[in-house]
């Protein structure tokens, strides 16, 4: 078993060299036919992150030629002097617990070489895998909290399966959502994709009124403008509009990866509720997806049922009234490298 590295700085080179840039293909090949991954893992999203003042380096553990897994890591300053390491959706392992402990072991060996070579403290290395479960290779790990923490990703979702043909996707809702369904459509309520700089001027309109109206904290225009200008390139990502007699209501940034549509973004507005475009907005979504040959909608993000969602109890509501499956991932793990790093850290991500 060996180990690689690849880096990739911010900002990022226009065209990375060819050896690198090959490897690079290479991961993003085995992230997206890993069941257990997501678009965080790639190096597009390394790109993009590293646009908004991330450093992100690739490890990937092999057996000769084959990758057995591995991880894109970003690390982000928190103050001047100390850093910390991210692995969003992942780090990948092998299905099997044995082969998965001794790759996860590989990954910290070579993340630990790349700590002792930093000039900043390294407080922490955070995963957040795609795990219901703790394994026992990863219980020396720290469980956080699922209080607020500016650095983490949803850790409680719905995913609805998209393989069953659209009638019995709609059968499986709650019936308020059917009914808002209904009632949109007999509302006339059309959906349409707009990618167009107007397009994006709409969406940011809603999106900001929305999180405006909920009291959240949403990320600036330009996060959302290189989202766009670097995903869609690429044919990842689409924004979706429902609209009532031509004015657009209801919006949502959906990025697509292997076998799952996400939806990442999005909102609507206060006028016009009866009309419910809101839930037109989302079976279509799941429509095109479906036909786009994607087997999983996932809301990303919702409260956890019986747990008081604050501002996005709402939002949470909403998403429920869909159906699915609920998935709750385990919190984030930290791995603490420096502990009074580690406390300078959580009281950053707190602010």
């Amino acid at each position: 078993m060996s180990a690689a590295n690849l880096a990739l700085a911010a900002p990022p080179t226009p065209q990375l060299p060819r050896s690198e840039s090959d490897r690079w293909q290479e991961w993003d090949r085995f992230v997206e036919a890993s069941p257990d991954s997501g678009f965080m893992q790639t190096s597009w999203w390394a790109e993009f992150r590293a646009m908004s003042g991330y450093r992100c380096f690739g490890v990937t553990i092999r057996d000769g030629a084959e990758i057995l897994g591995g991880a894109m890591v970003m690390k982000r300053s928190f103050t001047d002097e100390c850093c910390f390491y991210l692995i969003c959706d992942g780090p990948l392992l092998p299905s099997d617990p044995e082969s998965a402990g001794e790759v996860f072991d590989a990954i910290l060996a070579v993340l630990e070489k790349h700590r002792a070579a930093e000039n900043a403290t390294v407080s922490h290395l955070r995963i957040e895998p795609r795990w219901q479960l703790l394994p026992r290779f990863a219980s020396g790990l720290r469980q956080r909290s699922r209080a607020r923490d500016r650095y983490a990703e949803p850790r409680d979702t719905i995913w609805i399966d998209l393989r069953a043909p659209m009638e019995e996707i709609l059968g499986q809702m709650k019936p308020k959502g059917r009914y808002n369904i209904r009632i949109a459509q007999r509302h006339g309520v059309r959906v349409h994709e707009d990618t167009s700089a107007a397009g994006l001027k709409h969406f940011l309109r809603i999106h900001a009124e929305t999180f405006a109206r909920h009291r959240i904290r949403g990320y600036t225009d330009t996060y959302f403008q290189t989202l766009l200008s670097m995903l869609q390139a690429r044919r990842r990502i689409s924004l979706f509009f429902a609209e009532h007699e031509g004015k657009p209501l209801a919006t949502a940034l959906v990025v697509f990866f292997g076998r799952r549509a996400t939806y990442f973004f999005g909102g609507s507005l206060a006028e016009k509720r009866n009309v419910m475009a809101p839930y037109a907005l989302h079976f279509e979504i799941m429509r095109r997806a479906r036909d786009r040959g994607c087997e999983w909608y996932d809301l990303w993000g919702v409260a956890p049922e019986g747990v008081s969602g604050g501002n996005w109890q709402g939002i949470s509501e909403f998403k429920r009234k869909f159906g699915g499956r609920e998935v709750n991932l385990l919190p984030a793990l930290d791995l603490v490298y420096d502990a009074p790093a580690y406390e300078s850290f959580r009281q950053a991500a707190a602010a």
